[in-house]
């Protein structure tokens, strides 16, 4: 795998990284983990080619008051591919088998893009010990997805390639051009090189849906209104979540693209904050 300088270096060497079992390889899932042994802890899922990077403006408010963990998802970032055939539910199942070696109480969780997707099986498989879950920028709810037109990045270099990755973002990720600033470009690099598993065939299908009548914790949802994944059939999306989970609050943020945690910070930090400290429950997390 390529060498490549860390794009957010303060970040990362603030955290603590551990291990769990992935694809065979006892140590092929990488979590870090910021912020105090204090409140609730709250795990984020990445979105797809991309990393625990995808939080780089929500980590460090979140860990101000309670544990933050965030892993690579499988295949994406330095863990390692799921078992074969590498999918979802094989993604998912190295995840439900790490959180218990890392937590042994109360948890919440929150997903983005991919992540949101990934983040409706674990939700489905822990139960109770699930206090709340947040989904942003979700798709896999059975609605149609339109094609969005890629730059290639294969033989660019230099100038060429950040252009590349400045399309790329203004196309799937990020609405206004203001915000794709030298950070986000740089995460960019870091999360595409990165990249195995190709998550982009899986936003059509049912996962999510099918999910979401299992989930016993309260669960939100929040889309950039200009989101180019979902536009220009949010409507439809919505639709088919409030199918499945009636009881599911949306907020959608105005002039806000598929990005919203990168893009619209205050809002997205204070729709999660608000929301996990609603359905905050006393616990003693065993913090590993």
């Amino acid at each position: 795998m390529q060498t490549l300088p860390e794009p957010l270096p303060a970040l990362a060497a603030a955290a603590t990284r551990f291990t769990t079992p992935c694809g065979g390889a006892p140590d092929g899932l990488v979590w870090h983990r910021w912020g105090p042994a204090t409140g609730t802890p709250i795990i984020l899922f990445h979105g797809g080619s991309g990393s625990w990077r995808h939080w780089a403006r929500t980590i460090p408010v979140l860990a101000e008051t309670r544990a933050v963990y965030a892993p690579d998802l499988p295949g994406l970032g330095l863990s390692a591919m799921p078992a074969d055939p590498a999918g979802p539910e094989e993604a998912a199942a190295a995840l439900l088998e790490g959180i218990p070696r890392l937590l042994d109480g109360p948890f919440h969780l929150c997903g983005f893009s991919f992540g949101a997707m990934i983040s409706g099986l674990v939700a489905a498989g822990v139960g109770a010990q699930l206090r709340s879950l947040t989904l942003i920028g979700a798709a896999s709810l059975g609605t149609p997805r339109q094609p969005v037109a890629l730059t290639k990045l294969r033989e660019k270099s230099g100038g060429d390639r950040v252009d590349a990755h400045r399309a790329n973002l203004r196309a799937i990720m990020l609405h206004r051009p203001d915000s794709i600033d030298t950070a986000a470009l740089a995460i960019q690099e870091w999360n595409t090189v990165h990249a195995r598993l190709r998550s982009r065939g899986f936003a059509t299908s049912t996962r999510l849906r099918d999910a979401l009548p299992r989930i016993q914790a309260p669960v939100q949802a929040i889309w950039g209104a200009r989101d180019q994944v979902a536009y220009p059939a949010l409507d439809a999306r919505i639709g088919a979540l409030h199918a499945a989970r009636p009881d599911v609050p949306v907020t959608v943020l105005p002039d806000i693209g598929h990005w919203a945690a990168y893009e619209a910070p205050d809002a997205v930090n204070a729709l999660l904050g608000d929301f996990i400290a609603r359905h905050d429950a006393e616990s003693r997390p065993r913090l590993s």
